[in-house]
């Protein structure tokens, strides 16, 4: 086969033995062909089972029996023949499981000549609905069960008359319509082709043509072997091919969308044409050849025209190949039947069959479509990108021709390989289009994928200029334009200037930073370079060129951008504060903590120190301010600032009320203030700010330099000065002391008029703290006594008080002494009775029981035999022995260590020499009542029942440390079980 070829010829092996006759029908489905002969056999090939069957339609029967037409559904399993026996018309169906075919009775003597299957329905087991079309213009219906081995029904569906011409093709197709069906059915005779459509049953649905016209298609012109075929894909109908006596007669099938025709039906055909026979060859003796069968592929028609085969383009009408056949037989090709569910065809004669397959047949369409100008088609039949550029190239050239230069540059830029990109360029800079051409390079780069970065670069850079020309050539030509064009002019300048910012807003990330900022700048878009700055984040040439345009508004804008660096802020806030003050303070206080106040500074030191500014200087207080109060900033630089700002005031109220204010936050530890107190006294002191420096030397506890600098300016100052030190008298009395000598110097008057403010100064000290003597020194010698006779007599009066209160004290300590020594008296006689049954609280055994039951030892003095004991005043008695054990088992090991000490000394004492446990003699002066005292303070200093101790035991453990093995012992062992005994079994 020729590499170019689109069909190809390959002859099969006929199994037909000899005796059985010659070919004279021939059907195909799903690999598997059936061969009708002459003498009533039918051979039935599968080619995927790759077995061959030879079955009798007309056993018994000697003689020419022939087969008139066999028919086989699509998936190659219901066979419907027709064979005419001694002269009379015999129909039989036969399922591809079945030895021998079933005969319709009801069709007997009718000759079938075409059939048509229900693709979408049919199954192996059924065949649903059928419709058989008849020699004599009958339309039947008739369905078979291959489980049932009969047919179901056979009914009559339609009749045609007027005129009454055999049916020699017929097709039907279905859809779903909700729950119903809808058929679609086409017949053709010799001369018409018929079209029936509606939805319910194939009954009801002929049954309503006999109330309505018929719609058909006539074609003049005769022709022995009408034939009707569709071309199928996944058991659906695309299109179809009518052989007439006028010409091939095809169109599209379109089962979705109907159109009412003008007859009333429904029309499903769509893009309708007839191919002349006169493109298939040239006449012979006038009359032109017709061909004898047809098949249809998807773009092309398979026509027998002699002994040859001519394959014709569907779209274009034009022979495209000739196929031919190497046969043995002399006598004609009889037809051409198809397989459509393998996509293949068939050619027979009589003893021959010819397969013809087809090998990518739509591989030329584009160039078909091309030749039309259906150029949309054409793209969609494309297989590869230079096919693709060769449509777009010959669209772009008829656009460019008709001085469509837009639509040509969209065209030219989906090209790839057959014209170069210089090339394209290049035309539209010969002709001067430069705005088809900036579009030619927008769609350019709409087509370019990102590995292409070299080249989106530069045609973004290219087009960037462009749109610059294009502005610079407006701009131009409304300096010469009348009104009218030049307000046509200003909305395309307008358009070109938002197309450029998108464009610019769309390829940041593509064009060169550099080589676009000073493209623009060199064309003397301001504007459009700010922007796009903006775009690539160069907060900083914006911000400058909004400070530069006076625009602080737009700068402070930028700045509160989430992604600007903060640094920025810091960088033009001296430019920014001296051209808005307002509006920057605003910004500063929006930014809350994200800003440094300390890193300001500069800027706001540089505002308040301009001329200008001097009296300005709210905008900056109030900053301060809110950092202080609203942020509890803790920076001394930024407390120093508003301070000397403060300061600089005329009126000095800020200033006390920022000295006097608590700037630590709330329930922390740390200073009062935050800003350096020197510097804020050498300021005052600077501004003459006397008051505030009053303050400062108070809070830095200078209160003698506070009192002295405040009696310069206000008496009350100096008062409330020395009244602030509260926890040290003797300063509080020199600093009023102070107060007192300055009120003495400085009163003027008469001598007695200046004695009694003196008096009254000295009562205004609290306390009493200041007394005539005190302030006595200050008067001058010559002062007589009888001036001040009143207040020393007060003076001493007061002494007296307090002589008389001194001696009632002393007088309530003797009582008190003496109380304390009758009550030592008295616990020295105390006693307790005892009940002669009281137990001891720890043994058990009674309290008073004899002295050598219980085995004391002689330590313990006792009378008669009674052993010593000792009882406490809740009633709880203990035997001096138990009592003893006692505590030192349940206190500290420190205190039991005492105890044992304590009393091996006393018996060391009263048993043996004077010495201790190390061998030294003891003291002399240590005696056995001394010891046996600290013994008893130390055992009996509280009941062990009801205090400290028996409190302490509720955190010792139930088992002690030293009781583990006794606990261990009670502890329940599992027991383990012996292994079972085996024993022996003989079998």
């Amino acid at each position: 086969m020729d590499a170019g070829q689109l069909f190809s010829v390959d002859p099969l092996e006929s199994r037909a033995a000899k005796g059985h006759g010659v070919v004279t029908s021939m059907a195909a489905g799903n690999d598997v062909i059936l061969l009708g002969t002459s003498k009533g056999w039918i051979i039935r090939h599968d080619f995927a089972l790759g077995d061959c069957q030879n079955l009798d339609f007309a056993p018994g029967r000697p003689g020419e029996q022939p087969v008139h037409r066999v028919f086989v559904d699509p998936g190659g399993s219901h066979c419907i023949a027709t064979v005419v026996i001694s002269g009379v018309a015999e129909t039989f169906y036969m399922h591809a499981k079945w030895a021998k075919p079933k005969s319709l009775p009801r069709l007997r003597g009718i000759l079938v000549n075409a059939v048509a299957w229900n693709r979408q329905l049919i199954t192996e087991s059924s065949t649903r609905e059928v419709i058989l079309g008849t020699q004599n213009g009958q339309l039947f219906e008739m369905a078979v069960d291959e489980a049932e081995k009969r047919e179901k029904y056979i009914k009559q569906l339609f009749e045609l008359s007027d005129p009454r011409e055999p049916i020699t093709g017929l097709e039907m197709e279905t859809t779903s319509v909700g729950n119903s069906t809808r058929f679609y059915v086409m017949a053709v005779t010799a001369t018409r082709l018929y079209s029936f459509t509606g939805i319910g049953s194939l009954e009801s649905v002929f049954a309503r043509y006999a109330e309505r016209r018929i719609h058909f298609m006539e074609l003049p012109g005769e022709i022995p072997n009408s034939e009707l075929h569709y071309y199928i894909v996944q058991r659906r109908a695309k299109h179809f091919g009518w052989l007439s006596g006028a010409g091939i007669y095809y169109g599209d099938l379109n089962f979705g969308v109907q159109h009412s025709s003008s007859g009333g039906d429904e029309n499903f055909v769509e893009n309708k044409g007839l191919l002349d026979y006169s493109k298939l060859s040239e006449p012979v003796s006038g009359e032109l050849i017709k061909p004898r069968s047809l098949a249809v592929s998807e773009f092309h028609f398979l026509l027998l025209v002699g002994d040859k085969v001519k394959v014709v383009n569907r779209i274009s009408q034009k022979v495209v190949e000739e196929l031919t056949f190497d046969r043995e037989s002399s006598k004609g090709i009889i037809g051409i039947c198809s397989d459509p569910t393998a996509g293949v065809f068939y050619v027979y004669d009589d003893y021959s069959v010819f397969q013809v397959s087809t090998h990518d047949e739509g591989r030329d369409m584009w160039r078909v479509y091309l030749d039309r100008g259906d150029y949309a088609v054409a793209l969609s039949n494309c297989r590869s990108p230079y096919q693709r550029d060769q449509v777009y190239l010959v669209q772009a050239d008829a656009a460019f021709a008709t001085k469509d230069y837009y639509r040509a540059a969209s065209y030219y830029a989906k090209m790839n390989y057959v014209m170069s990109f210089e090339e394209i360029s290049l035309k539209f800079i010969t002709v001067g289009e430069q705005d088809a051409l900036r579009t030619f390079l927008l769609r350019k780069l709409d087509n370019l994928t990102r590995e292409d970065k070299s080249q989106i670069t530069m045609i973004s850079t290219w087009v960037t200029e462009l749109y610059l020309d294009k502005i610079n050539r407006l701009l131009l030509e409304d300096g010469t334009s009348t009104n009218a064009d030049r307000e046509h002019d200003s909305s395309e300048y307008e358009s070109i200037v938002q197309e450029i910012r998108a464009f610019l807003s769309d390829n940041k990330d593509v064009l060169d930073e550099a080589t676009t900022m000073k493209l623009l700048e060199s064309y003397g878009r301001e504007d459009e370079l700010v922007y796009f700055a903006s775009l690539k984040d160069k907060y900083e040439i914006v911000i400058h060129h909004y400070i530069q345009q006076g625009e602080a508004k737009k700068a402070l804008e930028v700045l509160q951008r989430p992604n600007v660096p903060v640094d920025l802020q810091y960088k033009f806030a001296p430019d920014l504060i001296m051209l808005d003050a307002y509006e920057t303070v605003e910004s500063w206080m929006m930014a809350r903590a994200m800003l440094n106040p300390r890193k300001l500074i500069p800027a706001m030191m540089r505002y308040t120190n301009e001329p200008h500014a001097k009296n300005e200087t709210h905008e900056v207080i109030k900053y301060l301010e809110f950092c202080i109060k609203d942020l509890h900033n803790e920076d001394p630089g930024v407390h120093n600032l508003l301070l000397s700002l403060y300061a600089m005031k005329d009126d000095e109220t800020q200033l006390l009320q920022f000295l006097d204010m608590k700037h630590a936050k709330v329930g922390s530890s740390g200073p009062a203030f935050f800003y350096d107190p020197k510097y804020a006294l050498w300021l005052c002191l600077k501004e003459k700010r006397m008051r505030a420096c009053v303050r400062i030397y108070s809070m830095m506890s200078m209160h003698e330099e506070a009192v002295a600098l405040a009696l310069k300016v206000d008496l009350d100052l100096a008062k409330a000065e020395a009244d602030k030190v509260e926890d040290d008298e003797e300063l509080r009395k020199k600093l009023w002391l102070m107060v007192a000598k300055h009120v003495i110097q400085q009163e003027k008057g008469t001598k007695r008029e200046n004695i009694k403010k003196v008096v009254d100064f000295l009562s205004e000290a609290n306390n009493n703290l200041l007394s005539i003597e005190d302030i006595l020194p200050f008067f001058p010698d010559f002062v007589l006594i009888d001036d001040f006779k009143d207040e020393i007599c007060k003076s001493l009066k007061g002494y007296k008080n307090q002589i008389e209160q001194l001696k009632e004290e002393m007088n309530d300590a003797t009582r008190g002494a003496d109380s304390i020594r009758s009550d030592i008296n008295a616990l020295s006689q105390r006693y307790i009775i005892i009940d002669r049954n009281e137990e001891c609280g720890v043994c058990k055994r009674k309290i008073l029981g004899t002295r050598g039951a219980q085995q004391m030892g002689s330590s313990y003095m006792s009378g008669g035999n009674i052993a010593p004991l000792y009882v406490f005043p809740c009633s709880h008695a203990f035997h001096a022995p138990c009592l003893i054990a006692h505590v030192t088992r349940c206190t500290t090991h420190a205190q039991a260590a005492y105890i044992l000490d304590l009393q091996k000394q006393l018996s060391l004492m009263e048993n043996g020499p004077a010495n201790d446990p190390a061998g030294e003699p003891i003291s002399s002066t240590t005696s056995i009542e001394k010891i046996r005292s600290q013994l008893d303070e130390a055992v009996a200093s509280e009941c062990p029942f009801c205090g400290d101790l028996m409190i302490r035991e509720i955190s010792l453990p139930f088992i002690l440390p030293q009781e583990s093995e006794e606990a261990a012992s009670w502890a329940i062992k599992p027991q383990i079980a012996p292994f079972p005994k085996i024993l022996p079994m003989t079998i």
